[in-house]
């Protein structure tokens, strides 16, 4: 059920189409700022506010760290799951640079992880829930977001095509972006088959409509239900 980005998927499409074309790289680039734009808080893009400042806006500390039910994780993990996959993504695979994440983030954060999330189990979704700072996730997201927009205004036509490299693979892997866990390593075959079209087809924007749906879901869950599968 669609409870966040309506017209999103579309305007998605419509990218994906042109993505590659050389005289549309321009329209292409703008297409997807302004798709990036709706993912994420209007500070990000200096827009003005979208259904991520809605989604935001009035949760409490401990709504960022509940699960609904079984099948969820909580809002504060997809956070994170989405802001760490894109800082990765984007840096290293479409820029060819670095991470933004570093020893200072990871502290002010207060987590124990440096990857992306994907093979945590359902206790440690939620003790790392419990531990995140908040208003740090927030901040690194936003900053991720920022240096996202910054890369793609620099990239051109050819660009577009060039293939994700096998050091980059190797560097998200040494930089434990990903663990040797079968549900985290998979990530690197994944990113493996794209381009940098392909790139910004996925992490940034596709994977992160499909997440931010499900918190605007389960953000009315959390208001409805009298119980919940996990909570602090």
């Amino acid at each position: 059920m669609k409870y966040f980005g309506d017209g999103l998927s579309e305007l998605h499409k419509e990218l994906n189409t042109i993505i590659r074309k050389q005289d549309k790289a321009e329209y292409a680039k703008r297409m997807f700022l302004d798709l990036h734009a709706a993912l994420h808080l209007s500070t990000v893009s200096g827009k003005e506010k979208n259904e991520v400042d809605q989604l935001l806006c009035d949760l409490s500390p401990y709504e960022y760290r509940i699960m609904p039910t079984a099948k969820d994780e909580t809002i504060a993990w997809v956070l994170w799951h989405i802001a760490r996959i894109e800082d990765l993504t984007m840096g290293i695979l479409v820029a060819a640079g670095e991470q933004l994440f570093n020893a200072e983030w990871k502290k002010q954060l207060n987590i124990p992880i440096s990857d992306t999330g994907n093979a945590l189990t359902d206790d440690e979704i939620m003790e790392f829930s419990k531990q995140i700072n908040i208003d740090k996730l927030i901040a690194y997201r936003n900053t991720v977001g920022q240096r996202t927009r910054d890369i793609v205004k620099t990239l051109t036509s050819t660009d577009m095509k060039r293939r994700v490299t096998s050091p980059g693979l190797a560097t998200i892997r040494q930089i434990g972006g990903v663990t040797d866990q079968k549900n985290s390593l998979w990530l690197l075959d994944f990113w493996s088959k794209k381009d940098v079209a392909g790139i910004l087809l996925m992490p940034p924007t596709r994977h992160v409509m499909l997440h931010l749906n499900d918190c605007c879901n389960w953000k009315q869950q959390i208001r409805k239900r009298k119980t919940y599968f996990r909570s602090i």
